[in-house]
């Protein structure tokens, strides 16, 4: 497996939050404990969403913490991200990894057992599954249940994280389900405290992955 952890995935949302602020949030998020690191803008420019990148790839690279950018391979090689994640109605994972190169990380999104098999044949190298819950960011979800997300972490050989309204009160619906990790988005974006609640996320991750190991 590349150089990741996947025990806390931080997904950004900018929409409600200056640029200052939005900063601010990553960098205390990854003060607070975030092991990788994906800027999801659905709504900016190119030119945007590459200033942007560049910025918060500064930061990441402060706390060794590997920055990935949502849908956008040509932002993601411009700014020297480490790797690119696709949904399932972006570019297909196997033109990802064509263009991302063998070094770089690639996820990808799958909500059933077919879905996850494609995408680790075409070259994922980590998958992203839910909504577990429902969300409130303005990305469309569809449900995912609990016994899907465990067959999709039985089928594939790469780190499998679940997704979707997660926070640290709920993320024992996932206990005794082998994934990797969690991905959060509000948990954090929207925490009074965004350090505090991404350490709490954490400590909540690894009792999560070290209750699998007893």
């Amino acid at each position: 497996m590349k150089n990741m952890d996947m025990t806390l995935y931080f997904i950004t949302d900018s929409t409600r939050c200056t640029e200052d602020e939005f900063l601010y949030r990553v960098e205390e998020a990854l003060a607070g404990g975030a092991t990788l690191l994906q800027l999801r803008e659905k709504e900016k420019t190119t030119r945007e969403y590459m200033e942007l990148a560049c910025k918060v790839h500064r930061i990441a690279e402060r706390y060794k913490v590997p920055l990935i950018i949502d849908d956008r391979v040509d932002v993601a090689l411009a700014s020297g991200a480490e790797g690119v994640h696709v949904g399932e109605s972006d570019m297909p994972v196997n033109d990802a990894r064509r263009l991302m190169g063998k070094e770089k990380i690639v996820g990808a999104t799958a909500k059933t057992v077919p879905r996850a098999l494609e995408a680790y044949e075409q070259g994922a190298d980590y998958l992203g599954v839910g909504a577990i819950f429902p969300t409130t960011t303005k990305v469309k979800t569809v449900l995912t249940s609990t016994e899907t997300l465990r067959e999709i972490c039985e089928a594939v050989p790469v780190p499998v994280n679940a997704i979707g309204g997660l926070n640290s009160s709920n993320i024992n619906v996932l206990e005794g389900i082998p994934v990797a990790g969690i991905c959060v988005v509000s948990a954090i974006m929207s925490a009074q405290d965004p350090r505090r609640a991404a350490m709490e996320l954490r400590a909540g991750a690894e009792k999560l992955k070290r209750s699998l190991k007893i």
